[in-house]
């Protein structure tokens, strides 16, 4: 039952972020919003399926109570968080979610418009190559991030017209906005562990990472170096 409370309680926070607008997605009327930052979270303290619901009820809300009509890309726009919450919460556990950048890279490379800018879809190899490196809250919140732009990516090509240029042009775009999001996520992180280690320090119903939790006994700053800075310590 608390866990379930939880969830509400995070659906509730992911769906205030839906509402803080960041960036417009190119040539569209839809907009990245500070959910990119909270989205991925869920699953990290809740678990995947309890983490996937609360996601799933807060932008399933926001989806149902816009003033426009409700697309494909839309209803995709759910799964790329679930995704991305499963890949932050799942991290070094469960090598089965690496299907699905690949997956993602090959249905791009085969459509005709992807295969012509075949290139853009070699970002998804990061979130391949971050869960094999050494841990790192960083390389984590990055290929998380990654694995909901894998996924968003595939669902705006197929349903949506465009040209090999748009997706050539958005390639330095995309390098900034997803270093932006996975410093975002990374330091929300902190922020929520933080907090939750502060006041549900004993509840064994809230998986609370005490590595990341400010102020915590075992608080350790090396967990949030890249790994070849790790090294020279």
């Amino acid at each position: 039952m608390k866990k379930f409370a939880f969830s509400l309680l995070f659906a509730i926070l992911v769906l205030v972020s839906v509402f803080v607008p960041l960036a417009r997605i190119a040539e569209t009327s839809k907009y990245f919003t500070l959910y990119e930052f909270f989205g991925p979270l869920p699953a990290a303290f809740l678990g995947p399926i309890y983490g996937a619901v609360a996601v799933i009820i807060a932008r399933g809300f926001t989806i149902l109570n816009s003033a426009e009509a409700i697309g494909l890309f839309d209803i995709a726009r759910i799964f790329t968080m679930v995704f991305a919450t499963w890949y932050f919460a799942l991290y070094k556990k469960n090598q089965a979610l690496l299907f699905v950048p690949a997956i993602a890279m090959f249905l791009f490379v085969i459509h005709p418009i992807g295969s012509q800018a075949w290139y853009y879809s070699l970002y998804w190899l990061i979130p391949i190559i971050a869960y094999f490196l050494p841990n790192n809250l960083f390389l984590r919140s990055l290929g998380s991030t990654f694995m909901a732009h894998a996924v968003g990516s595939v669902a705006f090509l197929y349903t949506f017209a465009t040209v090999p240029s748009y997706w050539i042009a958005l390639i330095p775009i995309v390098a900034m906005e997803r270093l932006l999001f996975a410093g975002g996520i990374a330091v929300s992180f902190v922020a929520i562990n933080t907090v939750l280690n502060k006041f549900f320090a004993n509840d064994d119903f809230l998986a609370v990472d005490k590595r990341y939790a400010l102020m915590a006994s075992n608080f350790n700053f090396k967990h949030y170096i890249l790994p070849w800075q790790k090294k020279k310590n």
